[in-house]
């Protein structure tokens, strides 16, 4: 896919954002939209930018965990706009916690989100992308989709997964001959609201010595690529066709050390996480 013009792209997450980033820079390629996200004034923010560029925009509050909502909402996109050509699965929680202080209520929720809502996107969407003739599905993984995370176990769960769903989606589109492409995203840290918006289990404090406030303060300063650049990126390596892109210096420092040292990168982690933890019980 070279171009966007007169293309139709379905974007979950699109209230804020990636997925807000995207869609700004896809209506300004010429290309209709059809966004999605769970928070409504968000959702409409995006919609009334977008729509200043004079292209047809749709608008549905969804709660991607939700199968038949997500299939729903399918349906209601093909009969709005005649064709689908992209769907960005990009909508994602974060959960701080560590292994033994993990809810099975709050793995559930990220997995529903991070993973299932992915997997029924790709799945509502990809007859519409074969009916297209040229249709191109973009999942968003994470670096943490590349390497694991202390306290991260359960978003590491579900950035892991989709990537090797999406890897595998790759290979069966190209087996079969379909009209359709696919690629992983792994951004790095992005200036998104992701951290304020995650939920944070009181057992971190035991294990990375800082509470909920500290703990996404820090998340935060990690953020250093904006959404509108990874937004780029990622259409670039749409009309590439790319298998996968990594997003920001650090996600390409990170998965050079993993690829470097696949056992001594965590030993690395696991030094500065208890270095960190030392420094916070110092100061607190």
């Amino acid at each position: 896919m070279k171009s966007f013009q007169n293309k139709v792209a379905a974007i979950t997450g699109a209230g804020s954002g990636i997925g807000q980033a995207l869609a700004l820079r896809l209506a300004n390629a010429g290309c209709a939209l059809a966004l999605s996200d769970i928070n409504d004034t968000g959702l409409q923010n995006t919609a009334e930018q977008a729509r200043a560029t004079g292209v047809t925009v749709t608008t549905q509050v969804l709660d991607v965990a939700k199968r038949d909502a997500v299939y729903a909402w399918a349906g209601q996109v093909a009969d709005e706009h005649s064709q689908v050509n992209l769907i960005f699965n990009n909508a994602g929680v974060a959960l701080g916690a560590p292994v033994d202080g993990m809810s099975e209520a709050d793995l559930k929720w990220i997995m529903g989100i991070n993973f299932w809502g992915v997997v029924y996107g790709t799945q509502a969407f990809l007859p519409l992308l074969k009916a297209s003739g040229d249709g191109h599905i973009i999942n968003i993984s994470s670096i943490f989709g590349i390497a694991g995370i202390p306290s991260q176990s359960a978003y590491n769960a579900s950035k892991f997964a989709v990537r090797g769903f999406t890897e595998a989606l790759r290979q069966e589109l190209e087996i079969a001959g379909e009209p359709v492409s696919a690629t992983t995203v792994h951004p790095g840290g992005i200036k998104t609201n992701i951290a304020q918006s995650a939920r944070f289990s009181s057992n971190m404090k035991a294990l990375m010595g800082v509470d909920e406030k500290d703990g996404k303060k820090n998340f935060e300063k990690m953020f250093i690529t904006t959404s509108d650049s990874a937004a780029k990126v990622i259409l670039d390596a749409v009309r590439a066709n790319r298998r996968r892109v990594l997003i920001g210096p650090d996600a390409k420092a990170i998965d050079l050390m993993v690829r470097l040292m696949p056992e001594g990168y965590q030993r690395l982690i696991s030094f500065g996480a208890k270095w960190q933890r030392r420094k916070a019980g110092e100061t607190g």
